[in-house]
């Protein structure tokens, strides 16, 4: 087959920081495929490249889709944002190609990394991911909660620092609240806990808290949360995880 798709994220916001090998691509690409408002970052550089918008619930139909422009011979790139490998598109292109025509496992399909939302909100606060740390998402929309709560609990019995992705919307204000309520039967109340809004952004916003006093009606879905471990320190207006358990 003569066409190919590869996956990219956007990074967080800001122009800056989506990558240079992303911002090749997108250039190269005679189709772009992804949800409407990460399309909306890219600035138009081709009148020939055609744009393929649809909603965010949609992940497998936007996978197939962009698939079988590929098969068709197109350079098809699918648009995520911040990593596309991190809680996104990568995963579902592989899942449709799992489940899908045959044939699409012989097309040219790569992934370039990009910055993840994760990442961008430790550098808001300072590095607050310096030592372990693991990433879970709150959505129970593709898994049980009963599995998000045998995470949060592990994760928080191995003493991770912990970067919880999704953690509120419309259909699901409660859920953050019951995370951190369970982990405050593990964790001491004094543990640092980040809210970083819109990292990556010019309107990004970083409340600091402890774990006792997290208000979890301070997040909404373009926030970012991040729970420290027993080795989180605060110093001044930085919060970091030192690297080390043998600290000075």
């Amino acid at each position: 087959m003569s066409g190919s798709l590869t996956v990219v994220g956007t990074g967080p916001g800001k122009a800056e920081l989506m990558t240079p090998a992303t911002r090749a691509v997108l250039d190269r690409a005679s189709d772009l495929v992804g949800y409407g408002p990460y399309l909306d970052r890219i600035p138009a550089t081709r009148a020939d490249q055609q744009r393929h918008a649809s909603d965010n619930r949609v992940e497998l139909d936007r996978a197939r889709h962009a698939l079988s422009l590929a098969a068709a011979g197109r350079q098809v790139v699918v648009v995520s944002g911040g990593d596309p490998g991190v809680f996104a598109m990568a995963s579902a292109v592989f899942e449709a190609v799992e489940h899908g025509d045959p044939a699409w496992r012989t097309l040219d399909i790569r992934v370039e990394p990009g910055v993840t939302a994760m990442l961008a909100a430790a550098a808001e606060a300072g590095a607050p991911l310096g030592g372990d740390f693991c990433a879970i998402s709150l959505s129970d929309n593709l898994k049980n909660w009963s599995t998000i709560e045998r995470r949060l609990n592990a994760a928080a019995e191995a003493d991770f620092v912990i970067a919880l992705y999704n953690p509120a919307s419309k259909a699901r204000p409660h859920q953050l609240g019951m995370a951190l309520d369970l982990l405050r039967q593990v964790k001491s109340g004094t543990t640092p806990v980040l809210f970083v809004r819109a990292a990556g952004t010019a309107e990004t916003k970083v409340v600091a808290a402890t774990l006792a006093t997290a208000d979890p009606s301070v997040a909404d879905m373009r926030t970012l949360v991040i729970v420290g471990a027993s080795t989180t320190r605060t110093v001044g207006r930085w919060v970091y995880t030192p690297r080390s358990e043998r600290l000075t």
